[in-house]
């Protein structure tokens, strides 16, 4: 056992590597040192860190048996010999005080330095993560007219470069690089017109080019303008697929919209306000959206560059995100948008002919989600989701135009149910069931959502869905099975929003071109998925 002046002694010394340690860290975060590249300066600095750490944690050690020893006089002494003890000791602290700084306050300024350093190594610059899935899909189409159409094993690669770049504790850069392809081969678009439209560039099998998925700057801050409104501003091209609750089933985190109703690639800003601290009710919170689904503009190389065409007016939206109520467990949500000058095929047999201008939408959506069961009734209940989600949308068609097959304004509804449970073989494993119905006028915007056979949560029918997904290695290589099976009660669930493509006729055997109308669809997928 050392005594205490012994342990003094030691944790005196240790202040030189210390010193030193600080000393190298100043001089590597200086602009006047050179390196043979940003990589080397940013090794060494952490290097230097982790001898800091080990540093940091001998002291802390040192402490530990100063206070041990400590006791341990105090008990073997008596009332008065520990009281003159513990005085002797108060006068020499005092001392101290007036010619060094005491152990807690070097532990304090060793951890601000570890956090400073821990900025210019990677808190505060661009980081990068890795999402890549390989997914086989047995796909099968059953034909208006009887006849069937299958892939047994279409695959693809799946790749997501992740990077985020805090610039100050208020500001911060995020960003994602995708692409999306079949094994062997090159898709692209099936029709000629399409190659501007990129609402899905990155959610389908198109090719091996590498395409920004994300690109937005962040900016936060705890007060607004002297009230205590957390808020959060934002700008670029926003994530905006994953959204609530289709998310718990491709195992992401959620973005922004309500999947229900809105699931594709866009380009826009966002401001959102929370209204808890001025309400007193939990979880409240309001987020304003706008953005440009399409833009009305020349190509570069045009007698006028990027001048409006008149062709098509550029497609907008409008919308917000309020969440009136949510105490971590049970959560209440609602999101309404308006998008305008919705389009479709000019010609449905001649896609080159491009696109007309049909008119424009409202979209409500409402859910409520349990994010476990009860209370303490049980640990399987505590880690199970359940949700409810209702969403409606309202078409207005432009003057002599129609939309999904009506010239005047129609209501769709449709309703979604799921849960989310525990796998039991893993803490975070899950397996999940989820259903969903949609009318004859339901429209949603969902172009982008994760399911090969078509979004199911469009569908004009029923769909029913399975999911088992399992981490193999920690949360770094996971699974999944899945199986999707979609009803079609009306045609047009993936066209566009006019009375070509989105035609809202009823499926049956005898409908004209009934060979080009898919009555049930059916997808069976397995995927590996690396994240790190």
């Amino acid at each position: 056992m050392y005594s205490i002046t012994e342990i003094t002694q030691k944790r005196d010394n240790m202040k030189k590597p210390l010193l030193l340690s600080l000393a190298t860290i100043a001089i590597l975060g200086t602009t006047n040192v050179s390196a043979d590249s940003m990589y080397d300066r940013f090794q060494a600095m952490e290097l230097e860190m982790q001898k800091m750490k080990k540093e940091l944690d001998e002291l802390k050690a040192k402490q530990h048996v100063v206070v041990a020893v400590q006791k341990d006089d105090k008990k073997a002494s008596s009332d008065d010999e520990d009281e003159a003890s513990t005085n002797a000791d108060n006068e020499d602290d005092d001392e101290g005080d007036d010619d060094e700084p005491t152990v807690k306050e070097q532990l304090a300024d060793i951890q601000d330095t570890l956090s400073d350093l821990n900025k210019n190594t990677n808190g505060n610059h661009l980081k990068f993560g890795v999402d890549y899935r390989f997914a086989v899909d047995n796909l099968h189409y059953k034909m208006a007219d009887g006849s069937t159409q299958k892939n047994n094993a279409f695959m693809t690669n799946r790749l997501w470069l992740n990077m985020g770049w805090a610039a100050t504790k208020n500001l911060s850069f995020h960003g994602q690089l995708a692409y999306n392809k079949a094994f062997g081969a090159r898709s692209g678009v099936s029709t000629p017109g399409m190659e501007t439209f990129d609402w899905i560039a990155n959610e389908n099998a198109y090719n091996d080019t590498l395409r920004v998925r994300n690109a937005y700057f962040l900016y936060k801050d705890d007060t607004f303008i002297g009230a205590d409104v957390p808020w959060t501003f934002s700008v670029g091209r926003r994530p905006s697929t994953n959204g609530h609750l289709v998310n718990l089933r491709d195992d992401d985190h959620q973005s922004s919209p309500m999947g229900h109703n809105i699931n594709v690639e866009f380009d826009g800003l966002s401001a959102k306000f929370g209204l808890e601290n001025v309400t007193g009710v939990d979880g409240m919170y309001v987020k304003f959206c706008a953005g440009r689904g399409m833009s009305n503009a020349a190509p570069r190389f045009n007698t006028a560059p990027y001048a409006d065409t008149t062709s098509n007016a550029s497609i907008d939206l409008l919308g917000f995100i309020f969440t009136p109520w949510s105490n971590g467990q049970y959560t209440v949500n609602t999101q309404y948008y308006w998008a305008g000058n919705l389009i479709d095929e000019t010609n449905a047999s001649n896609p080159a002919a491009g696109f007309t201008t049909v008119g424009n939408m409202h979209a409500l959506t409402a859910n409520f989600v349990a994010n476990g069961i009860g209370d303490g009734i049980s640990d399987y209940l505590d880690d199970t989701i359940f949700f409810v989600s209702g969403a409606m949308s309202i078409t207005d068609p432009d003057k002599g135009q129609s939309m999904l097959g009506s010239a005047d304004s129609q209501k769709g509804y449709s309703y979604w149910i799921g849960t989310q449970m525990p796998s039991l073989i893993s803490e975070d494993g899950k397996w999940g069931l989820e259903y969903n119905h949609g009318s004859k006028y339901w429209r949603s915007i969902t172009y982008g959502e994760d399911t090969n056979i078509g979004s199911k949560l469009a569908a004009r029918g029923d769909a029913y869905e399975a999911y088992f997904t399992e981490p193999i290695i920690d949360d770094i290589l996971s699974l999944q099975i899945r199986y999707t099976y979609i009803d079609y009660k009306y045609a047009g669930s993936n066209g566009f929003f006019g009375s070509t493509s989105g035609n809202a006729v009823e499926i049956s055997s005898t409908m004209p071109g009934a060979a080009n109308y898919v009555d049930k669809a059916q997808d069976i997928r397995f995927y590996l998925r690396y994240r790190y």
